[in-house]
Order: C-alpha cells, then sequence, then structure tokens
C-alpha cells in the first residue's frame, strides 16, 4: 500500500462514520417518512462528497522522499517530507522522487581499447538526486539516462586507455569515469559520488598469452640476477687474488684447507694440477693425510 493510502482511508471512514451519525438524527429528526428518506439520502450524498474530497486532499511522502507539485499542468512546488494538503482537481502530484543513495549497476561488453584489445568490463555506479526540481522536468525517467550515460561513458573511458592501464590503474580510470558520468548527469540535478570497476574480462587466448609473456618476463629477470651474481662472484674472486698475491702463506693455508674440505668425506677424489702441489709442496702433505686415513681404516 503507497505511503499516504491509510490516512486518506482513515479520513475517508471518519468522514463517512460521521455522515451515517448526522444522516441518522436528520431521519429521525422528523415524523413524514418523506422528509426522513430525502433527509437521510442528501446527508448520505453530502457525506460521501465531503469524505472523498478530503481523502484526495491529504498526502504523504516519506523521509527521504519528495514530491513533485503540478498546478493545471505547470511545476508548483516541492513537497515533503511528511504530511501536506493540495487542491482537488487543480494541483496533481506528478512525481514522487527518491533522494537516498541509488546503486546503478552496469557494463560494456566487446569495447576496444586504444591497443585493439577487446574487453568486457562490469561496473557499478552510486549517484542520488540533489535537485528534485531539475530531475522530474529536465529529463524524462531519470534513472534510465543516467545508466545509459554511464554505460556511454564507459565506453569512452575504456577506448582512450591501453588494457595495462585498465587492469593496473583502477582507481584512476574510477576517477574519470566519475567525472565524465557526473558532467553529463548535473544538468538533472543528480551527482554521481563514485564509480567502481568491478570485474575487467578479456578473450581467453590473450590470457594465455599474457601468461606465456609473464613466465618470459619472469625466466628473464632470473637470468639477469643471475648473471648480476656471476659479476659480483668474480669481483670478489679478483679481490680475494690481489689478496692471495701479496701473501703467499694465506694462499697455502687457504689451499691446504680446501684440500682438507675434500679428503673429509668418505670417499671423496680430489683432483689437483701437479703444478700447484709442487709449487706449495702440497704433495707430501696430501700423501700423509692420505695414508693417515688409510691407517685409520
Amino acid at each position: 500500500m503507497p505511503v499516504g493510502t491509510g490516512i486518506r482511508l482513515t479520513v475517508w471512514l471518519a468522514t463517512v462514520c460521521v455522515g451515517a451519525v448526522v444522516a441518522l438524527a436528520a431521519y429521525t429528526a422528523t415524523t413524514t417518512i418523506t422528509i426522513r428518506i430525502m433527509g437521510a439520502a442528501l446527508v448520505s450524498i453530502a457525506t460521501l462528497v465531503i469524505a472523498f474530497a478530503l481523502a484526495a486532499t491529504i498526502r504523504m511522502v516519506n523521509q527521504w522522499e519528495r514530491a513533485i507539485m503540478l498546478r493545471l499542468g505547470k511545476f508548483s512546488s516541492v513537497r515533503g517530507p511528511g504530511l501536506f494538503f493540495i487542491t482537488p482537481l487543480v494541483e496533481t502530484v506528478a512525481y514522487v522522487i527518491d533522494l537516498r543513495t541509488i546503486t546503478t549497476p552496469f557494463r560494456a561488453e566487446q569495447t576496444m581499447t586504444s591497443d585493439t584489445v577487446p574487453v568486457d568490463v562490469d561496473a557499478v555506479l552510486f549517484w542520488r538526486v540533489t535537485d528534485p526540481q531539475r530531475a522530474a522536468l529536465e529529463v524524462e525517467k531519470y534513472g534510465e539516462a543516467v545508466a545509459m550515460a554511464a554505460q556511454t561513458a564507459l565506453r569512452d573511458v575504456i577506448g582512450r586507455a591501453t588494457l595495462a592501464a585498465i587492469l593496473s590503474e583502477r582507481q584512476s580510470i574510477d576517477k574519470n569515469l566519475r567525472t565524465v558520468i557526473d558532467s553529463r548527469t548535473q544538468s538533472w540535478g543528480i551527482r554521481v559520488e563514485s564509480v567502481e570497476l568491478r570485474d575487467v574480462k578479456i578473450p581467453s587466448e590473450l590470457q594465455a598469452a599474457m601468461s606465456r609473456q609473464a613466465q618470459a618476463e619472469r625466466e628473464r629477470q632470473a637470468r639477469v640476477i643471475l648473471g648480476e651474481s656471476e659479476v659480483q662472484i668474480a669481483e670478489q674472486f679478483n679481490e680475494a687474488a690481489k689478496v692471495y698475491a701479496g701473501n703467499p702463506t694465506a694462499l697455502h693455508l687457504r689451499a691446504m684447507n680446501m684440500l682438507y674440505e675434500g679428503l673429509k668425506e668418505r670417499g671423496a677424489l680430489m683432483i689437483v694440477p701437479s703444478s700447484a702441489l709442487d709449487s706449495r709442496g702440497l704433495g707430501n702433505i696430501s700423501g700423509l693425510a692420505a695414508l693417515g686415513k688409510a691407517g685409520q681404516m
């Protein structure tokens, strides 16, 4: 039941009850049957007319609504919220405008980006009426007009952006969409509060290609990191060579340590150049180490 219908019905019933009491009183006031019937009929007719007239004058809208009034077809005023009265047959309630924030989902299908990629984009628009008079008088069915303006703006913004920008810069796309839609709906007395992209769908073939591209990029980065590591290792070896060149004893100790670490493992086999053994006297040391190890077995 629309808001206000219950009040109008209550007023109508109350008026009818009062008229019935008056008609009964008029019926019993005289002794002539003809006068009784005529009096009761006149009172009943007058009661019904008054009841319908009073019920027609009462209107009510909710706190979040405004009523657009027309007087003889011309705009008169904006009424509400709450209870108000109109002049029957002269004033009419043309529209009841909702002032709450309204959510409108919209989408753009098979829209080409600036780099010629077809995408399907789902978005949601949050808007509200700020001027009920302009919303009622400047555009027909302002809700449908807002949805169409949002869809057109979405196609326009997507056509001027690349796929990478749509996927990675959603906040910027949302801001641009809000600016474009708000500029179109401002003259209708409507303010766009926010626009959010919910989903971006691309063709499955392109998804596979993008996956391969991402994998190739990761492999390239891994090889670059490996190459940089090799350069750093070579630089460290160069620094170590400079240190060992000025300190033969340190190089000798390092060689002995490497040989020890290698022979410490059971079943290990080390191949050492004979020139290194002769120059550093490691042949005797390695032989003694091997004999000691054999004696322990």
